[in-house]
């Protein structure tokens, strides 16, 4: 099975990215290093998502880095891209395993320490935890949940996992501190005016971080 090999997860949202084109923005974070990228745009049709999914899987690749795509694991395996991201209560893990292999990566977003220790138990192969802060992007999904779960599902769980809500470079060292594997994030990245340093800063944080 591939083994989750990246720390910096970002997932994109054509809404966040300063009035430019999403693919540019994420052709320069690619450029910086990003080696993981989740296709997470709700409001599109299946076709304009198949289309963008097929660019970004060109980018991805030009960069050596990875496609995950949400909770399609029908254009997953159309494409050959690298992995699905599912919710936590969309298609179960073992569903999905059956239909794209051991070949590639299957992450879950979770809300709880039990929804990650479930996440383990059905076989994923990450598990993205959060909201830990405040963010606007994730009020729709509740309260932050603070530092403690994480702490909790880093010790209880093997899972690979990475922190999500409000990520910002100044908060990396403390949720790496709570045993985060990483982080996903998306407006830290899409909306910073260099996209390149933005991503820089980010992955050394990681790359030097307890």
């Amino acid at each position: 099975m591939p083994r989750v090999n990246f720390s910096l997860y970002l997932v994109t949202d054509r809404h966040q990215t300063a009035g430019r084109p999403l693919l540019s923005v994420l052709d320069r974070a690619l450029s910086a290093g990003v080696e993981a990228v989740q296709l997470r745009e709700k409001d599109v049709d299946t076709r304009s998502l198949l289309e963008l999914a097929a660019d970004l899987l060109s980018l991805t690749r030009e960069h050596g880095g990875l496609l995950f795509i949400n909770d399609r694991v029908d254009l997953v395996m159309a494409l050959g891209a690298d992995g699905v991201h599912l919710r936590s209560d969309s298609m179960p893990v073992p569903v999905a395993r059956r239909l794209l292999g051991s070949d590639r990566l299957i992450g879950v977003s979770t809300h709880s320490v039990d929804e990650v220790l479930k996440a383990e138990a059905e076989g994923a192969d990450f598990a993205v935890l959060g909201p830990i802060y405040d963010t606007p992007s994730k009020r729709l999904y509740g309260d932050p949940i603070g530092l403690h779960p994480l702490e909790e599902a880093s010790r209880q769980s093997h899972l690979p996992i990475f922190a999500i809500g409000g990520i910002s470079l100044s908060r990396v060292q403390e949720v790496r501190r709570a045993g985060a594997h990483g982080i996903a994030l998306i407006s830290a990245i899409l909306l910073a005016e260099d996209v390149q340093a933005a991503t820089r800063f980010l992955l050394h944080a990681l790359q030097t971080s307890d």
